[in-house]
């Protein structure tokens, strides 16, 4: 099951009834888990970690923002950290099972919505962002809510991505992102006349000022303490280790050592795992040398590639012929982005970057449709198993059961014709992908299109079989109209599939016979 972490910062960090109605509005969503709630009353902010399945992650995220809206007034709001909304900034962090590109989507997706339904306007930051301006949370940011209030709607720079050009009155705006997992970590300084030490060591350390790259850090006073605070947004490039040596030198510097430090929210323990061995100088250290490393790779759960097969080919019904039509669509999706990745940050295709960028992003947002319809098609077929199996004793129960019947066939041609949909604009990535992207993966990007070409005539013919069946003896003239409506569209997507199919075969077929 592909997950992902959120890890939404919230203006509160005080009143425990609104960080509680916050975290719980989170945790009500079904298959999200919050892991931490970390609140600082000094910063006056809270940050809560929860990881949910792809598909409801957002979901849970739009959960907590609409709470802390209608909770959170930042006309009122004083504190440490910089803010510029109510729910200040909604990163997306790709874990087991999905893609960067993956939360790239989901970082957009969530920002239409919430300037749709929430009427704040939603700045996209760090691997989201449209514009090299605000990749750098600190740039979008800048200014705080009530810069941002003032300037909006005269300053170009600041319209936002989503909304209109003004803050929503209490809640502000907000950013929302996608990124790598992020370490949150404070060294103290002692007493808080070494505050001048603390911003001193700070814009020694953080990247903007010359010091680590993958640091963000600034000084702060926190309950009484001179505090160096920190965002790590690479550990692997620059680990907790060498940050924390860092921060010691600069500060003996000006003969203060630190005094103790501190994480906020979760990190993943190979940071720490890291810091440990480097500590005693642990020679040759790898994850392999732990035992319960090893013993989540043998007992790690989800259903793999060969177990999908093989219930595809056992006697059950399901999955069957439009759960493998979503699945090879997937593979399609899944392909196309392959090849985008190929192509993106490279000097030769420069000219195609921002567009490989955009059809990376529709990929992974097209190969989690798919994926979600492998098992809405088999749930689909259930149903209408269901309904045929509904008693027909009296009227009555004959009347329900061809109701249900019909609406059980219509939910079952619909789904594949989402499939059908799906896979025909992967075609049509792919066929972009072919023409532009790197030539080196261009048969990647043919049997992409190939793929998706024969998932949509797969869905079809699961829309054919499920249509007939609706508009069969005894239908009545709404259910007959409604099958022709649906199979009229599915032909549609299978004409629309195989032209942009043939079309990515010829820029294949050109770009190999050229280069022969």
């Amino acid at each position: 099951m592909p997950l992902v972490e959120c890890v939404p910062n919230f203006s509160e960090g005080r009143d425990p009834a609104v960080i509680a109605a916050i975290r719980d509005a989170i945790a009500g969503v079904t298959g999200a888990h919050v892991l931490d709630v970390s609140s600082d009353a000094s910063h006056h902010r809270t940050v809560v970690t929860f990881v949910a399945p792809l598909e409801v992650v957002a979901d849970a995220a739009f959960a907590g923002i609409r709470e802390a809206a209608a909770r959170i007034d930042l006309t009122k709001h004083v504190g440490e950290h910089p803010r510029l909304g109510a729910t200040d900034v909604v990163p997306f962090i790709p874990l087991d099972g999905c893609t960067m590109d993956d939360c790239i989507a989901l970082a957009r997706s969530l920002g239409e919505r919430v300037a749709r339904e929430l009427s704040i306007p939603v700045y996209l930051y760090e691997r989201a962002a449209r514009t090299p301006a605000r990749e750098n949370l600190a740039d979008v940011r800048r200014g705080q809510f009530e810069g941002i209030r003032d300037s909006i709607a005269t300053d170009p720079a600041r319209a936002p991505d989503f909304g209109d050009a003004r803050v929503h009155p209490t809640a502000g705006a907000i950013a929302i992102g996608a990124r790598p997992f992020l370490v949150a970590y404070n060294i103290y300084l002692g007493p808080a006349s070494n505050l001048p030490v603390a911003k001193e060591v700070a814009k020694a350390i953080r990247g903007s000022s010359g010091g680590l790259r993958y640091v963000k850090g600034m000084g702060l006073e926190v309950d009484g303490q001179a505090q160096v605070s920190m965002n790590l947004v690479d550990t692997e490039k620059t680990p907790l280790h060498r940050v924390f040596e860092m921060v010691r030198s600069e500060a003996a510097a000006h003969g203060v050592a630190p005094t103790w430090s501190e994480l906020v929210g979760l990190v993943p323990e190979r940071v720490l795992l890291e810091a440990g061995a480097r500590h005693v100088q642990l020679r040759g250290y790898s994850a392999n040398m732990l035992i319960e490393s090893r013993v989540r790779d043998v007992a790690q759960g989800g259903e793999g590639l060969d177990a999908f097969v093989a219930r595809v080919a056992s006697p059950a019904p399901t999955p069957g012929g439009g759960s493998v039509a979503a699945h090879a669509g997937a593979l399609g999706a899944a392909l196309a982005q392959m090849v985008t990745g190929l192509t993106i940050g490279r000097k030769k295709y420069a000219a195609v970057n921002a567009d490989m960028q955009e059809i990376a992003t529709e990929a992974a947002t097209l190969r989690r449709t798919l994926s979600r319809l492998v098992v809405d098609d088999a749930s689909s077929y259930d149903a209408v198993r269901a309904a045929y199996q509904l008693p027909s004793e009296t009227d009555e129960q004959v009347t329900a059961r061809a109701l249900a019947i019909e609406a059980a066939l219509i939910g079952a041609a619909v789904v594949p014709l989402d499939t059908a949909r799906a896979a025909a604009q992967v075609c049509v990535l792919a066929a972009r992908v072919a023409e532009h992207g790197n030539r080196n993966a261009v048969s990647d990007a043919a049997v992409a299109a190939l793929l998706a070409e024969a998932a949509c005539k797969g869905a079809v013919w699961n829309v054919r079989i499920n249509v007939n069946a609706l508009a069969g003896e005894g239908a009545d003239v709404s259910a007959t109209s409604r099958a022709g409506t649906l199979l009229a569209e599915a032909l549609e997507q299978v004409s629309h599939a195989s032209e942009a199919a043939r079309r990515a075969e010829r820029h294949a077929e050109s770009s190999l016979t050229a280069g022969s």
